[in-house]
């Protein structure tokens, strides 16, 4: 049975985000808000946890997942920036983008790309999930919330809690955060591709939708 956390959005209670990461610390699977809809999370290095997502979005192995990071700091660390790269980072972050970037080797090569060894980061803009990834200290393993046979994520909590109290260990309700995924921008060659749009413009990039 998922515990259930109905947190403050804009200014969350420290003793909710402590209980939140010492369950993703000990494997739990949790949902919790992001500037674009609810998501999925677990620890960066737990694959039974993983695998319990892979299930519940009845995805295989070929669907790759985010690392929600808290900062550009913690993005150098898991992908490799050049200074353009930087740049349109450091312009566009923290926002609702997913951006593809070459892994550096602290990324466990279950998490790259097979072939291009790619990896996807982000950096949220919401209260919620900057003070768990603070108090956490190292990124979230994430994937947006949409369960199978759903064209569209998840954005009621209570629903979410009726649909996975079985399958998730925590619901972090900070009330309504939207139903549409992250744009997905692919900077891992030369020139920004369009993957997914989604929320955030691609105006930014030199792309159109």
């Amino acid at each position: 049975m998922a515990q259930f956390f109905h947190i403050h959005s804009q200014n969350p209670q420290l003793r909710l985000i402590r209980s939140a990461v010492d369950i993703v610390r000990k494997g739990g699977v949790i949902v919790y808000p992001t500037d674009s809809c609810y998501a999925f999370g677990c620890h960066i290095g737990d694959k039974g946890a993983m695998e319990r997502i892979r299930a519940i979005r009845q995805v295989d192995d070929r669907h790759h997942f985010t690392l929600v990071c808290r900062d550009l700091a913690e993005i150098a660390q898991y992908a490799k920036v050049d200074n353009v790269q930087y740049r349109l980072l450091k312009a566009n972050t923290p926002g609702s983008y997913t951006f593809l970037l070459h892994a550096t080797k602290d990324v466990p090569r279950r998490l790259q790309h097979p072939r291009r060894s790619t990896i996807g980061i982000r950096v949220p803009d919401h209260p919620v999930v900057l003070a768990l990834l603070t108090e956490l200290g190292e990124p979230l393993l994430s994937t947006t919330l949409i369960l199978p046979g759903d064209e569209q994520p998840l954005t009621e909590a209570e629903e979410i809690r009726e649909r996975l109290e079985h399958q998730v260990d925590l619901v972090l309700d900070a009330g309504h955060c939207g139903a549409e995924p992250t744009t997905v921008i692919d900077l891992s060659d030369d020139t920004p591709i369009l993957v997914r749009m989604g929320k955030g413009s691609p105006a930014p990039f030199g792309l159109s939708a």
